[in-house]
């Protein structure tokens, strides 16, 4: 199955009151007691002024149809425009665009809403604007702090590097966990911006899969993983280098992390030639697998579910950024699980070039 990185806000839920002739008939009692009441004194008045009652029924009648014709007229202009603007906000996802959607009404009571909406939804752009600005100040400030911490943890690997002894290579094994865990940090932090930090060109997949076994080969090793690789020499995927072996590096770490004793990545190319060509890469394991009711949720920022918590160490994070990334770069990610079988995580990579024209730009 494939599960978008994150689930965007939902259509707002108008909580307009409906506009119909009954509603707009309560709205307007006052008028319509003054037109029964104009009748009333007709029916009073017009007698003692000599006024038959045959005249005195089609005065009434005549005033009756005046009233009512004027509200059906009302009715009608205003009915228009509020169904219009019900539709508008059951939809609405901006309100800084609240004003160029809907038109400007006619009547008084229509323009006061509009010019009430324009100048919120210029209020709530002036708001964004500043939460945005806010926002990637703070990213800009994570980025440069992740860059700067990774000084002293290159110093620490090089010292570590040139002593022996287990309590050196336990420093060693614990300053890679440190460093993944910036890394992560690092491209969580990018996460909302990666349209200027990633480019599409062509990938050995090969290899970015020995470099992310690689980089967590102290891991695996500790934790008895084996990885094994079935993807043909010189096969190319289109996608960003670095954002992949991220991925991969994390689907590596997953399973050696819960349980895992053989991790295999096995390429295949399907409909190769056609415009649905794609290169499909799996990476299996025999880990202790995910309980079914937690499948559909892995991708969610921040889930951990039940085997997470039972490991104590799982942040949700991991997965979440694979599918981010994924998303971001035009890959289709599915997993697949069985509980005490192991998982699989499918890439699927498209082979329509224009991805990599348009990335170029």
């Amino acid at each position: 199955m494939n599960r978008p990185p994150h689930r965007e806000s939902g259509e707002f839920e108008a909580g307009l009151p409906p506009f119909t002739p009954a509603s707009y008939a309560r709205d307007h009692w006052f008028a319509l007691l003054a037109l029964v009441l104009c009748l009333a004194g007709l029916f009073l008045m017009l007698p003692t002024l000599g006024v038959s009652g045959h005249g005195t029924l089609l005065i009434a009648d005549f005033v009756t149809l005046c009233g009512l014709s004027v509200a059906v007229i009302d009715y009608r202009r205003k009915a228009a425009w509020y169904r219009e603007l019900s539709q508008l906000v059951a939809s609405l996802r901006r309100a800084s665009v609240f004003a160029s959607l809907v038109a400007e009404p006619s009547f008084l009571e229509g323009a006061i809403a509009y010019e009430t909406g324009r100048a919120v939804g210029s209020l709530s752009a002036t708001e964004v604007d500043g939460i945005a600005a806010d926002d990637e100040a703070y990213r800009r400030y994570i980025e440069l702090w992740i860059h700067e911490i990774k000084t002293p943890i290159a110093a620490v690997k090089l010292m570590t590097a040139n002593e022996g002894g287990p309590l050196a290579s336990k420093v060693a094994r614990e300053m890679e966990r440190i460093e993944a865990q910036v890394d992560q940090a690092l491209y969580y932090a990018r996460s909302s911006s990666l349209s200027q930090d990633y480019a599409i060109r062509e990938v050995d997949l090969l290899d970015a899969a020995r470099e992310a076994c690689k980089r967590n080969a102290r891991f695996l090793i500790e934790r008895g993983c084996t990885p094994r690789f079935s993807i043909p020499e010189g096969l190319t995927v289109l996608a960003d280098e670095p954002w992949l072996v991220f991925i991969l590096s994390q689907l590596t770490v997953n399973a050696a992390k819960y349980g895992a004793t053989e991790l295999t990545f096995v390429a295949r190319e399907e409909e190769a030639g056609t415009p649905r060509g794609r290169t499909v890469l799996e990476v299996r394991d025999n880990g202790c697998g995910i309980p079914a009711q937690d499948v559909p949720r892995v991708f969610e920022r921040g889930f951990t579910g039940e085997v997470g918590r039972a490991h104590g160490s799982a942040t949700g994070m991991g997965l979440y950024l694979v599918a981010s990334l994924c998303a971001a770069m035009g890959l289709h990610v599915g997993l697949a699980s069985e509980e005490g079988v192991g998982t699989r995580v499918i890439l699927t990579f498209s082979h329509d070039r224009t991805r990599k024209l348009l990335a170029s730009q």
